[in-house]
C-alpha cells in the first residue's frame, strides 16, 4: 500500500530490531508543514518514533489538510476525507514500522489539533493519547460523527491566553467537553498568542514521556 500522505519519519538511532516503540504522529497547522513540527518533538527522538504527516493541499509555501469556508467552518467533504485518510495512515505506519500499537500518540497544532481531537473521538482507545495545542472540536464532529469512548485515552490540551485566532474561551470550552468524557485530561493555559511557548513544549514533552512509561 502506498500511503496517501507525504511524511517525515525519524527512527531512534539505536534502534533495537526486537522492540516495538511508542510513536508520535505530528499534524501541523494551516500553511505549515511536517518539518516545522519536528522541532517540537525532537527531544523524544531517542525513545519514540516520530512521524510528521504533511497535509495534501497546498497553501502558499505550506500545506493544509482541509480548507475553510470561513474561520471555524471547514469544508465538510475535505474534513471528513482527512479524518478517514489520517486514520488509514496511522494503520499503514503501524504495519510498516516497529510501532507499539498500544502507545500511539497524536500531537497537533491548530488545524492539526482539531484533527487530533477528532481522531481521538473516532478512534477511541486505538490511540494511547493526544496532545492538542490551540484547537477545538467542530460541532458537527460532536453531533454527527460516530464517536468512541475516550475514557481511557490520555489527553493533553493547551491554549494561549491571548490567542488571537481561537480565543481562550474556546480552550476552556474544549477542555470542559473532554472533562466529561475522559478520566485522563490535562488542561493548561499559557500566556501566549496562537503559538507554542517553551514552557508549553516542556510540559507536553514531560507528559508524553510519563504517559508512555518512560519518565
Amino acid at each position: 500500500m502506498t500511503p496517501f500522505y507525504e511524511y517525515d519519519i525519524h527512527l531512534p538511532v539505536k534502534l533495537d530490531p526486537s522492540k516495538k516503540y511508542p510513536v508520535v504522529f505530528t499534524l501541523h497547522g494551516k500553511g505549515s508543514n511536517e518539518k516545522n513540527m519536528y522541532g517540537l518533538v525532537e527531544p523524544l527522538k531517542e525513545e519514540f518514533i516520530l512521524i510528521g504527516i504533511r497535509g495534501n493541499l497546498r497553501l502558499g509555501i505550506g500545506y493544509q489538510y482541509y480548507d475553510l469556508r470561513s474561520l471555524g467552518n471547514p469544508i465538510r467533504e475535505q474534513f471528513d476525507e482527512a479524518a478517514k485518510r489520517l486514520e488509514a495512515f496511522i494503520a499503514y505506519a503501524t504495519e510498516n514500522y516497529p510501532i507499539d500499537p498500544a502507545k500511539r500518540y497524536l500531537l497537533g497544532f491548530s488545524q492539526g489539533a482539531i484533527l487530533s481531537m477528532t481522531l481521538a473521538l473516532t478512534m477511541g482507545d486505538k490511540l494511547k493519547g493526544i496532545v492538542a495545542l490551540n484547537g477545538y472540536v467542530p460541532d458537527f464532529v460532536k453531533t454527527e460523527y460516530p464517536l468512541r469512548s475516550v475514557r481511557e485515552v490520555s489527553i493533553f490540551i493547551s491554549h494561549g491566553e491571548y490567542d488571537s485566532v481561537f480565543p481562550v474561551r474556546i480552550g476552556h470550552e474544549t477542555a470542559a467537553y473532554f472533562k466529561d468524557l475522559s478520566s485522563r485530561l490535562d488542561f493548561h493555559l499559557y500566556p501566549t498568542d496562537h503559538g507554542v511557548s517553551e514552557a508549553n513544549q516542556r510540559d507536553f514533552l514531560e507528559w508524553l514521556k510519563r504517559d508512555a512509561g518512560l519518565a
